[in-house]
């Protein structure tokens, strides 16, 4: 394995190229093959995907982070519970030793699943800082399956404080917004659509 891959964190297995287009058709393969060229990355500019789970907007903000590998590009990947375990261990750390750290100092940065679960005030406050932290300076590709408008109640109620994340993350921002069928619940589609065994007799 790449070393740089491993050190970023992304999952294994997770390429454009194996990305299973015809699924989900409603994908806008252009503008994910243009995210794949990483002009968004020279740019310091942010990806969003948007979408209910099991669309494939963990599977493409992988592959985005395994191209930008690929493109000589620092990335690091966390799942939005991880990062936040790691946040609050650095809370306490002066900003000028932060600078150290993957998570600011990466050129691309992807952080997984923002909306499974609301963040209590410490962690808003952490995640703004962060977000604050690489404005304009770093890329960041982020999944959450809750619309923008209905991000208040993932940063702890605060609409102030979500307004002024959004601010930093959307000034420069390419949104993919996938709404189709879930890839994982496919086989169980399947066995639903079946029809029903006829009664012994």
């Amino acid at each position: 394995m790449d070393p740089s891959l491993k050190l970023s964190g992304l999952p294994v297995g997770k390429t454009l190229e194996g990305f299973d287009w015809t699924f989900q058709p409603r994908v806008d393969r252009a503008k994910i093959e243009a995210l794949a060229t990483c002009a968004y990355v020279r740019a310091s500019e942010n990806v969003l995907f948007m979408g209910p789970p099991g669309v494939g907007k963990s599977h493409l903000a992988v592959a985005l982070g395994v191209r930008a590998i690929k493109n000589g590009f620092s990335t690091t990947h966390f799942v939005l519970d991880d990062l936040m375990h790691v946040l609050k261990g650095d809370a306490a750390v002066p900003p000028r030793r932060l600078k150290a750290r993957r998570y600011l100092n990466s050129a691309l940065l992807v952080i997984d699943e923002v909306g499974f679960r609301p963040l209590d005030r410490q962690e808003a406050n952490l995640f703004f800082r962060l977000v604050s932290a690489r404005y304009e300076k770093g890329s960041i590709i982020l999944t959450s399956n809750k619309h923008v408008r209905d991000w208040p109640e993932i940063f702890a109620g605060d609409e102030i404080l979500t307004t002024a994340i959004l601010d930093r993350l959307l000034h420069h921002v390419h949104i993919v917004d996938i709404d189709g069928r879930s890839y994982r619940l496919r086989e169980i589609d399947g066995l639903l659509k079946q029809p029903a065994p006829s009664p012994p007799g």
